[in-house]
């Protein structure tokens, strides 16, 4: 799995423009949260230009078919956004079960 960061710029008037895209976009990020694929997410603020969205994915394709089907991005909203490869130096990574010789 890789990290990737998926960043997105909007219009100037987001904030007052999203509200007929919202309910959906948020469903679209919930299942990608669900399927384990998007682990952060949300606007940058003060001023509210751009958002940062953090994916672990086995490819780059899942985080760009996430972009390309977001109503933010169809909607117009989304002006650019870009996906960067993020080489994850410290953090935490999900508990995977290993054999461990009967110890606890």
């Amino acid at each position: 799995m890789h990290f990737y960061a998926l960043f997105y710029d909007v219009i100037d008037d987001f904030v007052s423009r999203r509200s007929p895209y919202r309910d959906e976009h948020l469903r679209l990020a919930r299942e990608a949260n669900d399927r384990g694929e998007l682990l952060l997410a949300g606007a940058l603020t003060d001023p509210a230009d751009r958002a940062l969205l953090v994916f672990r994915a086995p490819e780059r394709s899942v985080v760009e078919t996430f972009a390309r089907n977001d109503p933010y991005v169809t909607g117009g909203l989304v002006t650019r956004w870009e996906v960067r490869s993020w080489a994850v130096v410290i953090g935490h990574e999900p508990c995977v079960a290993t054999p461990t010789d009967g110890i606890a």
